[in-house]
């Protein structure tokens, strides 16, 4: 079997197809811990061990979640419909009953069942889903005395090497708990939707089937991420997890449940990296930027002019596509990677204008694209 990524119930791989630019990316800074909660790690002036924080955390957000099982109709070999249960986590953030976990735990569910840690179950409502980030949003009506409340964190504060506890239920083994770290930042996974999920969270912290839409938790409990994916040869956890940075879920939350559904800005094109070995081998004007390789029709970039390719070369023994323009300037910042202005725009908002500088045909050239709204 290939090495391939595995959103933790469904395959699914990660690759570099490039049709999409959005996700809210991660910053580096430091934030104090808040006040009353365990610092991230002991200190010479605290009490707390290691063991300390974990239990601390556990006790904090375990509570919060829960066992989500869905039923979906499937066809067997003699084209019987039968129905398919699957399993995955979710972590209660509302009084009102609001659960986040993944599109992927509940995709085409004709059922949805929560079970709460007080072994009670409730049919659960799907408010919303956004295949583009893993995220979806369920909805259980329960007296509110019964629901716990995971606490948010903040994943723009988050520095590699922070202690990292995932808690879910892998096998149907409800709230299991591994500890790991914070691996890496910033990773890339290809969504189901096509489009890139940048921003990833990193980790080593063991995932396993049935740990999706779980939460990723700090040491001073406080979710940081939704468990989405593994990286496996295997089919197994090989120490490499990943999670949907809380701020990005917690944006695409608040858009289903106030506006229907997520959205995210648009410029309406796919492009390519240019480096200088692309320079050389095709000729191009600038070795840094990013190439237009091809322009949706009626999108942002198609209504101010912006050019895809109009002719194929064969690089590497690959058909690429050339001849459009190349970007290296988006409001005053060098970009050097389709990444680079993806995680931009993922800071900006669907309408607003930005400057955009390219070369065409060896010309310096500049214009104002409004972000639209992705399909």
């Amino acid at each position: 079997m290939s090495e391939r990524y595995l959103p933790i119930l469904l395959a699914g791989i990660i690759g570099g197809i490039l049709g999409g630019l959005l996700v809210v990316g991660l910053g580096s800074y430091y934030a104090p811990p808040a006040a009353g909660l365990m610092p991230l790690s002991p200190t010479p002036q605290s009490n707390f061990t290691q063991e300390d924080v974990v239990i601390g955390a556990y006790e904090r957000v375990s509570p919060a979640v829960v066992h989500i099982t869905s039923t979906v109709l499937t066809e067997d070999f003699f084209f019987r419909v039968v129905p398919e249960e699957g399993v995955g986590s979710g972590v209660i953030v509302s009084p009102d009953g609001y659960i986040l976990t993944n599109d992927h735990v509940v995709k085409d569910a004709r059922t949805i069942k929560v079970i709460l840690p007080n072994e009670k179950e409730y049919g659960a409502k799907l408010v919303g889903t956004d295949p583009s980030t893993d995220i979806a949003v369920i909805k259980i009506e329960a007296p509110p005395t019964e629901l716990t409340l995971a606490p948010l964190g903040d994943s723009n504060s988050l520095r590699v090497g922070q202690m990292a506890i995932a808690i879910g239920n892998p096998f149907r083994l409800d709230r299991t708990i591994t500890v790991g770290v914070i691996s890496a930042l910033n990773r890339t996974l290809d969504s189901d939707a096509g489009y890139l999920i940048l921003g990833v969270i990193q980790t080593d912290a063991a995932v396993n089937p049935g740990n999706s839409g779980g939460p990723l938790v700090n040491a001073r409990g406080e979710v940081i991420g939704i468990n989405t994916a593994i990286f496996s040869n295997t089919g197994g956890f090989l120490g490499i997890g990943f999670a949907i940075p809380i701020n990005t879920a917690r944006r695409v939350m608040r858009q289903i449940i106030e506006e229907g559904g997520a959205s995210h800005p648009w410029m309406g094109f796919s492009g390519a990296d240019v480096n200088e070995d692309m320079r050389e081998a095709l000729g191009l004007s600038v070795g840094k930027g990013v190439l237009i390789i091809n322009v949706a029709p009626g999108g942002p970039a198609d209504r101010v002019g912006l050019r895809g390719g109009n002719r194929t070369v064969v690089r590497d023994g690959r058909k690429v596509l050339v001849g459009g323009d190349i970007i290296t300037v988006v409001d005053g910042r060098e970009v050097g990677s389709v990444k680079d202005i993806g995680f931009y725009i993922a800071t900006r908002a669907t309408g607003d204008r930005i400057e955009v500088e390219f070369v065409r045909d060896g010309r310096a050239q500049r214009t104002e694209v409004t972000l639209g709204k992705r399909p």
